[in-house]
C-alpha cells in the first residue's frame, strides 16, 4: 500500500497552489504588462519616426526615434526570454509530476495483480467456504468474514485508484504538450523580434552616416542650442531670483521672517503646495500625454559628433506633432515668454519648485493664471525637421533638477 500513500501526497502537490506558484503566475502577470507597455512604446515611437522621415530623409530627430525603438525592442525580446525561462521550469515541473504518477502508476498496477493472483488461489466458493468453517470460534469466523469483505472492497479501491491516477496523468501530459507548442511558439517569435532588432539597428547606423555627411550643418545647430539655452537660464535664473525678492518683500509686509535670500519664504498655502510636489517625487504626470526621452539630464556625448558635449539643465521629450503641454502639478504660472531658439516658453511655481515648459508653438495659459493637474498650457513646437519636441526643466529655488526622477516612469 506504499504506493498508496505516495499517490495521496502526489494528488496534493498537483492540487495544492503553492507560494511559489503565486509568485509566478504574479511575475507572468507582469511580464504581460510589459508586453503591452512595450508595444505600445513601440506604436508610439514608429508614428513619431514616420513624421520625421516625411519632413527629412536625416535629422536627430529621427535619430532618437529609432533609437527609442531599439530600446524598446531589447525590451521585448528580454521580455520572451524571460516568459521562455518560466514556461521551461514549469514543464521541467510537470515532466517530474509526470514521471512520478509513471512510476506510481506501475506501482498500484503490481499490487492490483498480486490481489488478483492471491485471490484466484482463494476463487472459488469451496474455498472461501472452507476458509470459514475452519474457524475455531465464533468470533474467529466474523474476523474471517469481515477480511474477506475488506480485501474485497481493497481490490475495488485499487481499481479506482488506478482510474483516478491514469486520469491526473492524461491532463499533466497534456500540460506539458501544450507548454511545449508555447515555448516552441515564443522561440519562433524571439527569432523574429531580434531579426527586427537588427534591422533597427541597421537603420540606426544608416542615419548616423548620412548625419556625419552634415557635420557643419550639426556644428551650427549645437552651437545655436547653446546659445538659446544660455538665454533660456538666464531667463529663468532672474524671474526664481524676482520671485525669491518678491516673497520676501511680502513676507517682511505682513510681519513674518524671511527663510533667506537664496529660497523662496513660503506662506502656509505655498508651503502646503511645495510639499505636496516633493512629496509626488518619482510619480508627477509626465508634460505630454504621450512621448519618449529623447535626451537626458546633465552632460552627454552629442549622438553624431565625436569629441562634442553637450549639457542639458532639463530632459527634452519627443512627442508626436499638434501634442498638447500640460502642467505636471498644480500652480501658478509666473512667466509666459519667448525665447529665440526655445519659442514659447510657460514657467509654473509650485512653492519652492518650478517647471519649466520650453519649444511650445503656442501658450493657453496667462502670467499669475493658477493652473490644475494635467490641464494643457499649450501645444508643443514642429521644427523643420519634422521633429515635435518638448524642454521641461525642474528648478527648487535657483538650483535645476533632474527631471526624470521627479516623473513617474513610463
Amino acid at each position: 500500500m506504499k504506493a498508496l500513500y505516495k499517490l495521496i501526497l502526489l494528488l496534493l502537490i498537483v492540487a495544492t497552489p503553492f507560494a511559489a506558484d503565486a509568485q509566478k503566475k504574479k511575475s507572468k502577470a507582469q511580464l504581460e504588462r510589459e508586453k503591452k507597455e512595450n508595444l505600445t512604446r513601440i506604436r508610439e515611437a514608429s508614428r513619431i519616426l514616420k513624421q520625421t522621415k516625411a519632413q527629412k530623409e536625416a535629422s536627430i530627430g529621427q535619430l532618437n526615434a529609432i533609437k527609442e525603438k531599439i530600446t524598446v525592442q531589447k525590451g521585448v525580446i528580454s521580455n520572451i526570454s524571460r516568459e521562455i525561462n518560466y514556461i521551461e521550469s514549469d514543464v521541467q515541473e510537470t515532466e517530474g509530476i509526470v514521471g512520478a504518477l509513471q512510476a506510481d502508476l506501475e506501482k498500484l498496477k503490481a499490487e492490483y495483480a498480486d490481489m488478483i493472483y492471491a485471490a484466484s488461489k482463494s476463487s472459488s466458493n469451496y474455498n472461501k467456504l472452507m476458509f470459514l468453517f475452519a474457524a475455531e470460534s465464533f468470533n474467529q469466523l466474523v474476523m474471517r468474514m469481515r477480511y474477506l469483505n475488506q480485501y474485497s472492497e481493497a481490490r475495488q479501491k485499487q481499481v479506482e485508484q488506478i482510474n483516478k491516477v491514469q486520469a491526473v496523468l492524461s491532463g499533466q501530459l497534456d500540460i506539458l504538450e501544450q507548454k511545449k507548442r508555447e515555448k516552441k511558439n515564443l522561440l519562433t517569435i524571439q527569432l523574429t523580434e531580434t531579426k527586427n532588432l537588427q534591422n533597427l539597428k541597421s537603420q540606426q547606423d544608416s542615419v548616423i552616416s548620412r548625419l556625419s555627411k552634415q557635420e557643419q550643418n550639426l556644428q551650427r545647430e549645437v552651437a545655436q542650442r547653446q546659445q538659446a539655452v544660455k538665454k533660456l537660464d538666464n531667463l529663468i535664473a532672474d524671474i526664481v531670483r524676482e520671485e525669491i525678492a518678491r516673497a520676501a518683500r511680502a513676507a517682511r509686509a505682513a510681519g513674518n521672517k524671511t527663510s533667506g535670500s537664496n529660497k523662496v519664504t513660503l506662506t502656509p498655502e505655498t508651503a502646503l503646495i511645495s510639499s505636496s510636489f516633493a512629496g509626488n517625487k518619482g510619480r508627477l504626470a509626465w508634460p505630454v500625454e504621450r512621448g519618449f526621452i529623447s535626451q537626458r539630464f546633465g552632460r552627454h556625448n552629442h549622438p553624431v559628433l565625436k569629441g562634442v558635449v553637450v549639457e542639458n539643465k532639463g530632459i527634452d521629450i519627443q512627442t508626436a506633432q499638434g501634442a498638447a503641454a500640460r502642467a505636471i502639478f498644480e500652480g501658478k504660472v509666473v512667466t509666459v515668454a519667448s525665447v529665440p531658439g526655445m519659442n514659447n516658453i510657460v514657467m509654473i511655481q509650485h512653492g519652492e519648485y518650478f517647471t519649466v515648459y520650453a519649444k511650445l508653438k503656442t501658450v493657453s495659459v496667462q502670467t499669475g493664471q493658477t493652473v490644475k493637474l494635467k490641464q494643457s498650457i499649450g501645444t508643443v513646437y514642429t521644427n523643420s525637421d519634422g521633429t515635435t519636441e518638448l524642454q521641461f526643466q525642474v528648478w527648487k529655488n535657483s538650483s535645476t533638477l533632474n527631471p526624470q526622477s521627479w516623473i513617474s516612469p513610463k
